[in-house]
């Protein structure tokens, strides 16, 4: 039978991002794929050796709006690795940050199960998810005075407290939230026609999962009950009780299932953190930060974020590296699709959560020696600019 190559992307209307997948198929099966990756780079982390410490917090928020504490928390963590016993966060602000990180995992995962709804055709659930997510966004709003990019940490704890009056509220819409994720949940397990979708389907093995390095949702759905949060515990995971989500199939319906039962984990840990809140500074003063290395990884709502800092002495980092999940999780995409059919590619594809923003890294190639370049000036890189517009344009021209 002939192969075919079938395109999805750059821009596809299954894709929250720019990324291009080259499906090679014989008739409806997939026999092969190939990524193309490259179309999201904003240059954070040579931005932050541009920036102070204390201004880093606010540039890493950027690098993903669903992740917009998940990277800030890595960071200041790594930064306050390389202080070491020269900075003790105190209790107060370890539980806010565990309250904001676990209102970002409900919000996301809330995204997740809204867009997986539409992928599917199933807009009642859409509409349900992303209604409720409305008010985790009203709740972060209330608290930290953002509904997104909530400007809470920094090295040495969080820029703000909450209001006590505030807190009682919120603990009810969460109550009410628990009811409606109960429902959603109900729904899926019991819906004969997403079993038939989505059970069997873009199966990843543990051994799949273990070869690939997978992270999270994508790596407990298989079986792997990997999660910074109890193994590596920070803030205050360790003073709050909650279980680490599993299933065994490894297909779409098991990462559904995973997100859908971490949702309702995350809201206990946000209620029993509010309830548990001891009273207290939120900061520990950090004037200087040291010569040294340091690393922060959390677990954000797609799995392990990791950051490493390097300082050598002045007020702004000398190197700082982000590596984001989506990093180690999309390269299972081959194994997940490979024997699938083109209807289920695009929903396969998300069953990981992917966030390309987050992820992506940028190589110069030199033309000549096929080696890797990576030291350019802006002329050069201008000048290359020009060059591929110039080639563009006489192609055009010649049609």
């Amino acid at each position: 039978m002939a192969k075919t190559i079938i395109p999805i992307g750059p821009y596809h209307p299954l894709q929250e991002e720019p990324e291009f997948f080259q499906l090679v198929v014989e008739g409806e099966k997939i026999v092969d794929a190939i990524a193309n990756i490259g179309y999201n780079h904003r240059g954070i982390e040579k931005l932050s050796e541009l920036k102070t410490f204390d201004q880093v917090a606010f540039v890493v928020e950027r690098i993903c709006g669903i992740c917009s504490t998940s990277h800030p928390l890595a960071y200041v963590r790594a930064v306050e690795d390389i202080l070491g016993n020269d900075c003790v966060v105190p209790e107060r602000a370890n539980y806010i940050r565990t309250i904001i990180a676990e209102l970002e995992r409900i919000h996301s995962h809330l995204l997740w199960i809204g867009l997986a709804g539409h992928f599917l055709g199933y807009n009642t659930v859409y509409m349900w998810a992303w209604k409720e997510r409305e008010t985790v966004l009203d709740i972060f709003e209330e608290l930290s005075g953002n509904r997104n990019n909530y400007a809470m940490m920094r090295v040495g704890g969080v820029r703000r407290d909450f209001e006590e009056k505030s807190l009682a509220g919120v603990i009810t819409r969460l109550n009410k939230l628990i009811d409606f994720v109960q429902m959603i949940k109900k729904a899926v397990l019991d819906d004969p026609v997403l079993h038939a979708r989505l059970k069997g389907v873009g199966v990843l093995t543990k051994q799949d999962c273990i070869d690939y390095c997978a992270l999270g949702p994508t790596a407990r759905a298989s079986g792997i009950a990997n999660d910074v949060r109890k193994d590596d515990p920070y803030a205050a995971y360790d003073k709050v009780k909650w279980n680490v989500i599993t299933q065994i199939e490894g297909d779409v319906f098991a990462k559904a299932v995973v997100r859908i039962l971490e949702t309702l984990e995350s809201i206990n840990i946000v209620i029993e953190c509010m309830q548990k809140m001891p009273k207290g500074p939120i900061y520990d003063n950090v004037k200087d930060i040291p010569c040294g290395e340091g690393i922060g990884h959390i677990e954000a709502p797609r799995g392990e974020c990791f950051h490493y800092v390097r300082s050598d002495g002045t007020n702004r980092p000398v190197r700082h590296k982000v590596r984001a999940p989506t990093y180690m999780n999309l390269p299972t995409y081959k194994e997940a699709l490979i024997g699938e059919t083109i209807s289920d590619a695009t929903i396969i594809l998300a069953a990981i959560d992917p966030c390309y923003c987050c992820t992506e890294r940028v190589t110069v190639i030199d033309a000549n020696n096929k080696k890797n370049k990576t030291v350019y000036s802006q002329q050069d890189l201008i000048k290359l600019s020009q060059r591929k517009t110039e080639q563009i344009r006489a192609k055009l021209g010649a049609r």
